[in-house]
């Protein structure tokens, strides 16, 4: 079977766990339809709006009368994708179920390690949580000292580190699982971001490590054949939302990296996710990437849709 890594975007989740759960029975037939293609599946996701929402009710809680700790952000982190998880791995195991199909669905809390030195640590950049008014913004960062940025014209959200990956802690119970044949859940939320201290042991910091990086990672490491990045928009576009607008079909490996020089990705959108194409398909022998959106990715992997980035031989 092709390995295939998808991350998931946004789109594909929703703001709050009644939300949530409504759009991943739709995801999980789009994971489904490409298991029943013969793909073995692992699936990376996204958590921004989800650990925010974590953060923030802890941290009201601990400062309101409720007597609850303060929650690091790591741990937010990791009841993220607990809770993401457990919707992706009931909603897939019923559509399996509804379609007679008889296979494992698996959800690993999963652990990355990242530099303690990463320069991310000092230019926070990564959005999550709400959206909020710039007056909104201000009173927040006023009263608890947290960094918010303007999101691409849609409202100010807190930023956090977005260090880079840099090994997968439970890679190999993950292999175990894709080489069974289990739908694997991994990487939520990019994974829980930990350094590794002098004497081997572990220890989480506050950050967000981009889904999209991760899922690279991941693809990278388990040899995949193709990742997969669904997000809200069926190709990828040079000069989007101009006159001279052009959606792609396919790009070079050059023409990837050119397009990124010259500007046209969104740092808060694109951008990331054109750079993680870029850092698996540099380091794949065969190994292609694919951009699309959730609706189309069995039209995409079947060539009728998306942009294709690949390495010219």
């Amino acid at each position: 079977m092709k390995r295939l890594v998808i991350a998931l975007g946004g789109n594909a989740l929703g703001n709050n766990p009644k939300e949530q759960l409504d759009l991943v029975k739709h995801t999980a037939k789009t994971i489904v339809d490409l298991h029943e293609d013969g793909y073995n599946v692992i699936v990376g996701h996204g958590n921004g709006p989800q650990v925010g929402m974590i953060n923030l009710a802890m941290d009201f809680a601990s400062q309101n009368g409720a007597n609850t700790p303060i929650m690091p952000f790591a741990e937010c982190g990791s009841m993220s994708q607990g809770y993401i998880g457990y919707h992706l791995q009931q909603s897939i195991e019923n559509e399996l179920n509804a379609r007679n199909l008889k296979s494992n669905v698996a959800s690993i809390v999963t652990q990355v390690i990242v530099d303690k030195n990463d320069d991310a640590f000092k230019n926070l950049t990564k959005p999550v949580g709400m959206f909020y008014s710039k007056e909104e913004a201000e009173k927040i960062s006023n009263e608890k000292g947290f960094k918010f940025v303007e999101d691409a014209g849609r409202g100010y959200r807190r930023v956090v580190a977005s260090p880079k990956p840099q090994k997968i802690v439970e890679l190999d119970t993950v292999k175990q699982l894709v080489d069974s044949g289990s739908i694997v859940i991994t990487v939520g939320g990019g994974g829980i971001p930990v350094i590794q201290n002098s004497d081997g042991s572990l220890q989480g910091v506050d950050a967000v490590i981009d889904k999209d990086k991760s899922s690279a990672q991941l693809a990278k490491d388990l040899d995949a054949e193709m990742l997969l990045i669904l997000t809200a928009v069926d190709k990828v576009s040079i000069n989007f939302n101009k006159p001279n607008q052009k959606d792609l079909d396919s790009i070079n490996l050059d023409e990837a990296i050119e397009f990124s020089k010259q500007g046209h990705f969104a740092k808060g959108s694109m951008l990331p996710k054109i750079e993680a194409c870029i850092d698996f398909v540099e380091s794949s022998t065969n190994g292609k990437a694919l951009i699309t959106s959730l609706e189309k990715a069995k039209e995409a992997l079947h060539g009728k849709t998306g942009t294709i980035i690949y390495k010219i031989k």
